[in-house]
């Protein structure tokens, strides 16, 4: 498949554009169903399974077996994306992170909803850190807390057990804007402090991820009801590591983090985030 930077967009409004959208609607309605009916059939599948699985299961081979897990439905998922249609995601320079053998933070800005499982379905064994609600959420509440994900809930406590985890090895999947770009930012929300406090305790790198897309699709604010124009793009690009300085403090850490961002996200490319009109 030819690289996203190669490939031309269609205008929406062009006459080519609207015949597609009438004899792909009813394709695109039953795939949609169809990838609703998988999360619903699957996390129910996974919570009823993941009690009994901590129960009885040693802590440490239930979050590993758990993210096994999470990280193969992710993969199908992805795939199921590709195969009807529905999105084509670039998602090439996350393998560089099969290869990466020391404990390190990966740090995408947050666009969207289903971020995390475009990431994940590259990663055999994140560690995650999650809103708090999560967890108590039937569909993926299970799976999450067998998994050993981290809930955000308490500050000093996420930074402690995130530190923790990282310092026995492994690769801490964060978003540190702590939600999705809001509709109103050009290009992030700004930065909060967790991602560099971590990283300063434990001692390890970060790796920003610099997610694009041709839709808001699924942002804060956009209407569940709402349909995007499919096919969705999307280009997932790992950025280089970025440590802590010795005297650096963790605002500073945070501000320097926040320009990387800025500098990459709003660099010419065919999927760089548009301003809303009005």
């Amino acid at each position: 498949m030819p690289s996203l930077e190669s490939q031309t967009l269609p205008r929406p409004d062009s006459a080519a554009a609207q015949a597609r959208r009438w004899w792909r609607w009813p394709w695109e309605m039953a795939a949609t169903l169809g990838g609703i009916a998988y999360w619903g059939i699957f996390g129910l599948l996974f919570t009823a399974i993941s009690i009994p699985l901590i129960i009885l299961l040693p802590c440490a081979t239930a979050k590993k077996l758990g993210r096994s897990m999470l990280h193969r439905a992710f993969r199908v998922f992805v795939a199921y994306l590709r195969a009807t249609d529905l999105v084509y995601a670039d998602l090439s320079s996350l393998d560089a992170l099969e290869e990466e053998k020391q404990p390190v933070i990966i740090a995408p800005n947050h666009t969207s909803l289903w971020d995390a499982v475009f990431v994940i379905s590259k990663l055999p064994q994140p560690i995650c850190i999650m809103k708090e609600a999560i967890l108590k959420n039937p569909f993926l509440g299970g799976g999450a807390r067998l998994a050993g994900y981290i809930p955000n809930g308490s500050s000093s406590r996420m930074v402690k057990d995130a530190a923790g985890a990282l310092q026995k090895g492994g690769q801490l999947l964060l978003f540190p804007e702590g939600t999705r770009t809001r509709r109103e930012a050009r290009w992030i929300n700004p930065l909060r402090g967790g991602c560099a406090l971590i990283a300063r305790k434990a001692g390890v790198a970060v790796r920003p991820v610099f997610i694009r897309s041709n839709t808001r699709f699924l942002e804060k604010g956009w209407p569940l009801w709402q349909k995007p124009e499919f096919p969705i793009r999307i280009s997932i690009e790992l950025g280089e590591p970025v440590l802590p300085g010795e005297n650096e403090t963790a605002h500073e850490f945070t501000k320097r983090l926040e320009g990387i961002y800025e500098q990459n996200l709003s660099r010419a490319h065919k999927l760089r985030r548009q301003v809303e009109a009005g």
